[in-house]
């Protein structure tokens, strides 16, 4: 990837440094950057004059992508102050150790020097498992909550929004997000015109806020109340929220978040929410070889019983006939 970061006399506005981790994500690191050199100079002549940018790294060996493609350091593991921002860009959970000794003891040099820690994609991981978001919210995406809640059960992760802005701690759930992230820093550093110049230069609409939802597959409503409501479901399928927990989340009575659901999805709350946890459940009878207890308990069902009737009276088969199923294809022989 190219990069040009020339001197300037005068110190940018804002000035951010990037940490990859193994097999980061490449389109995280490229949204943020981009985001950046369209905000730092005039037209599109990538000065680093209101910005600035480093990617950093102990050794001056490539650093590989998660698609494959790799790009190398600017610099080494230069002194913390001279970033307003350290981003910790994160990949692929099954790829590995995230980070070496050396990152893991500069993210704790940046800590003592109170320069605020940024997670994007899988980040907020590097920076949990290096205990700096302890007693912090963490954002992360709706696609990896669920081993997030698995590897951090003592922390607070959010699925529900693009980022969250903690003092000196931020997190990002990635994808298109990151770039809402570098414009929002770009707004609070330089200026709101710059921000929107970035944005418009990329064919991007204007800057969502943080607190606005994940897009999310699975929900097929345009409302983000009720779309915000199912990923707070997705997030909570072995330990089920009331119904009224959520709506008092989204700022709303039980019976407005009850005439939304029916109004865009032409269901009751707590039907959608049923379905999300069988959903879970078959999945789990399908690729895993987990009891028809232990699947019921993890999708929220303490009676085996109602587990079973809630599963046929959806599927029109039995939980233990679905991993029937499964053992046949598994073992066809047998």
């Amino acid at each position: 990837m190219h990069h040009a970061t020339t001197a300037s006399a005068v110190r940018p506005a804002l000035r951010v440094g990037f940490l990859l981790a193994h097999n980061f994500t490449l389109s995280a690191l490229s949204l943020f950057i981009d985001t950046l050199r369209l905000a730092g100079d005039d037209g599109d002549r990538s000065r680093p004059i209101r910005a600035s940018w480093h990617i950093m790294a102990p050794r001056p060996e490539p650093l590989r992508s998660s698609c494959g493609v790799s790009v190398t350091r600017t610099t080494g593991l230069i002194d913390p102050n001279n970033f307003d921002y350290v981003v910790v860009v994160g990949g692929l959970l099954d790829g590995g150790e995230q980070i070496d000794r050396a990152i893991l003891g500069y993210l704790d040099r940046c800590d003592q020097a109170g320069i605020t820690l940024v997670g994007v994609c899988t980040g907020s991981f590097v920076l949990s498992r290096a205990g700096l978001m302890k007693g912090r919210r963490t954002c992360v995406s709706w696609f990896h909550a669920e081993d997030f809640a698995a590897e951090f059960p003592d922390q607070m992760p959010d699925a529900e929004q693009l980022f969250i802005d903690d003092g000196n701690r931020i997190t990002c759930a990635g994808g298109g997000g990151v770039a809402d992230l570098a414009a929002y820093l770009v707004s609070r550093h330089i200026n709101v015109d710059a921000a929107k110049k970035s944005l418009h230069v990329l064919q991007l609409q204007d800057a969502r806020q943080g607190s606005e939802a994940q897009p999310h597959a699975g929900s097929a409503s345009t409302d983000s109340r009720v779309r915000r409501a199912i990923l707070m479901m997705e997030s909570h399928v072995g330990d089920p929220l009331p119904v009224d927990t959520i709506a008092i989340r989204l700022d709303l009575s039980g019976r407005q978040l009850e005439r939304l659901f029916r109004t865009t999805l032409g269901q009751a709350p707590a039907a959608v929410y049923r379905k999300i946890r069988l959903d879970h459940a078959r999945r789990l009878l399908e690729t895993t070889g987990k009891s028809v207890t232990d699947i019921a308990i993890e999708s929220g069902f303490c009676d085996g019983a109602h587990f079973a009737q809630s599963f046929r009276t959806v599927f029109g088969q039995s939980p233990k006939q679905v991993r029937a199923q499964r053992e046949k294809r598994v073992d066809p022989v047998a």
